[in-house]
């Protein structure tokens, strides 16, 4: 490939220790205030948390990849981890693994805007020598809008999915290079991009689509369009395991509470207003930094524009990405969130400054080489953070305290509030009693007919207890009824029903003794999304493979 579209290997190169140094010296910087105030509690923190403590639980009990979330609505449950992807629970379960729950959230953070810094420094490194790479690299881990996603939003997959833009920008143009085969390495980011945060993905294919078509009209090459596309269906493809079970189930739960009123795209333009004073708080906060990092790319975008003549593409593709993302933050570009595929599921405008920052990153490089110049760029950052730290709204916190109780919870079976949008459809955990018996009669008005309950097994994916009764009737579970349980009463498949209001699993029993089995399977949607991954992996291996003998056998 030409030097001007990316970088030569006299410029690029792998990350040596000071650029790493510096970056996890950035990162760390942003979590500095966790070692004297405690875990910043923002708007996910207790989803996250709590997930995290209940993967690690149900690896204990060797359930490696969970489905149900059992603890979810205090212990009813829900389908949580069929629909929120699987990277940023695995990740801050194993951290829990092996650090003290308190520390975790840091850690977590910590690695997240490293991972984000170094993938930053391998984008700059083609074009920049190697001190302003490594500005540009630690720019963009401490980048303001970083700074929200962790201490008012805990945002922690959406955090993670950052260290991937870079990433994508890179690959974009390399698409054109006949002895890079830029199609595998793409399909993998966005892969990634699915099974760490679907809002993260939806903006990443889009901005994918966006590269492409510019880079294929500044290049006039058709062929990068295609290779574009062709990494949008493998990426999918990979992550079908998780995408097509997501995509199906949707119609068990009540998905449709995403886009409830204040989580939509139409309540979170910048500085849009709604009748909520806390709503209109954090919106004024995040405007605040939004419109700074904006009004900051515009000046770097000018002040680089000498070095439009040297890197024309790349120059061209970074303002039109970064132009892209701010003007899908006004509320004038409604009628694109209501009719583009998906984008409405992005629930958050602002979630754009994510594409956004690796141009101002790397823009704000370029605009100087004064180190004067980015110090300065780099108070204003600051500044604008502490401003709406101290006259907007100040973080929240976590003590020990406050990890200790979430773990107990848990532990005591009595389990933690849940996420409206993965409940069953016909259950409303506003209804339910939080100190219900795991199994109960369910006509409370006759006498209690169950004369002896054994419960030999209670845990997220698998139930078995033995009951006897003296008429037939209906047991009532504190257990939300889903399409994937199935019930065996006595060693035989029996047909379940749903408790009216709260949506509670009723299973028909005899008189007598009844040995019953309740188990999550593996439903058809799960199966199939699991063989398209595998065999898409195979596939993109083998071809990988080819490509690295033609060379030898050619040779020969």
């Amino acid at each position: 490939m030409k030097q001007e579209d990316v970088g030569t290997s006299s410029v690029g190169g792998p990350i040596s220790l000071l650029p790493l140094l510096v970056v996890m010296a950035a990162s760390f910087a942003v979590i500095l205030p966790f070692f004297f105030l405690g875990s910043p509690s923002g708007h996910d923190f207790e989803f996250h948390v709590n997930s995290w403590m209940e993967v690690l639980g149900q690896w204990k009990l060797g359930i490696i990849y969970p489905r149900w979330a059992a603890l979810a609505q205090y212990g009813y449950g829900e389908a949580r981890f069929v629909f929120y992807p699987p990277v940023s629970w695995t990740l801050g379960a194993a951290l829990g693994a092996l650090l003290p729950w308190k520390a975790v959230p840091g850690a977590y953070v910590w690695l997240g805007l490293t991972l984000s810094g170094c993938s930053m420094f391998l984008l700059a490194r083609n074009w920049l020598g190697r001190r302003d790479a490594i500005f540009a690299a630690a720019l963009y881990a401490a980048n303001p809008y970083f700074v929200v996603i962790v201490y008012w939003r805990s945002a922690f997959a959406e955090l993670l999915a950052g260290a991937l833009m870079p990433l994508l920008l890179l690959y974009v143009l390399r698409s054109d290079d006949e002895n890079t085969n830029a199609v595998v390495p793409l399909a993998l980011i966005v892969a990634a991009a699915w099974l760490t945060n679907i809002p993260a993905a939806v903006i990443l294919n889009y901005s994918l689509i966006l590269l492409v078509v510019i880079f294929a009209f500044l290049k006039r090459s058709p062929r990068v369009l295609l290779r574009g596309a062709l990494a949008v269906l493998f990426g999918a493809a990979l992550a079908a395991f998780f995408l097509i079970p997501a995509a199906y189930e949707q119609r068990w739960v009540n998905i449709a509470e995403v886009l409830s009123p204040g989580v939509r795209p139409q309540d979170n333009f910048l500085f849009v207003k709604l009748a909520d004073v806390d709503h209109n708080r954090f919106n004024l906060l995040v405007s605040a930094v939004a419109s700074t990092e904006i009004i900051l790319l515009a000046i770097a975008a000018f002040l680089s524009r000498t070095w439009r003549s040297r890197q024309p593409r790349v120059w061209w593709m970074l303002v039109g990405w970064a132009l892209f993302a701010t003007l899908l933050n006004f509320s004038f570009t409604a009628w694109f969130w209501n009719h583009l595929p998906e984008l409405r599921y992005l629930q958050l405008p602002w979630r754009w400054l994510l594409c956004l920052n690796v141009a101002l990153a790397l823009l704000a490089t370029l605009a100087s080489r004064r180190w004067l110049v980015r110090v300065l760029i780099c108070l204003v950052m600051l500044a604008v953070v502490v401003f709406v730290w101290h006259r907007i709204q100040a973080p929240w916190w976590e003590t020990s305290a406050d990890f200790r109780e979430m773990l107990e919870h848990q532990q005591s079976g009595a389990g933690y509030e849940g996420t409206d949008e993965y409940v069953p459809i016909g259950a409303d955990p506003y209804e339910i009693k939080q100190d219900a018996p795991r199994v109960a009669q369910d006509d409370s008005d006759t006498p209690n007919q169950i004369q002896q309950l054994q419960i030999q097994q209670w845990n997220a994916e698998s139930k078995m207890f033995t009951t006897v009764l003296t008429q037939p009737g209906e047991l009532v579970l504190r257990l939300f009824n889903y399409p994937a349980w199935r019930v065996e009463v006595n060693g035989q498949a029996v047909v379940t029903s749903t408790q009216d209001v709260t949506g509670q699993i009723l299973i028909p029993v005899a008189a007598g003794e009844n040995r019953v089995r309740i188990v999550f399977t593996r439903t058809w949607d799960r199966t199939l999304g699991g063989l398209i991954s595998v065999v898409t992996a195979l596939s993109l291996g083998v071809f990988v493979a080819l490509r690295r003998k033609r060379p030898i056998s050619n040779a020969a």
